[in-house]
């Protein structure tokens, strides 16, 4: 294993390969305390930030905690944090 694979369900012509030294961070989108997670991102070193859909996320992030460090796991903002922020920096505008 050399790297993350991902497979469009529909066309399995499209598909994206990452290598585990280019991953630097996997951004976990987590609903409901854990219950659910809808989608993750891959960010890279140097090619941006990629995101996933699977049927079974949480055994691809166990998966993918093999091979990439647990504090490089992180959770996403909520919709709640990112409009705090925002109220936060709008605040410190003014």
């Amino acid at each position: 294993d050399k790297g993350f694979e991902f497979y469009d369900s529909r066309d399995v012509k499209n598909y994206i390969q990452i290598p585990w030294e280019e991953v630097d961070y996997v951004i976990v989108s987590v609903m409901f305390k854990g219950k659910w997670i809808p989608r993750y991102a891959i960010r890279t070193k140097k090619n941006g930030t990629y995101t996933f859909a699977s049927k079974d996320p949480k055994r691809v992030l166990r998966a993918v905690r093999n091979y990439v460090d647990p504090n490089r796991i992180v959770s996403s903002l909520s919709f709640f944090d990112v409009v705090k922020r925002s109220v936060k920096s709008l605040c410190k505008k003014n």
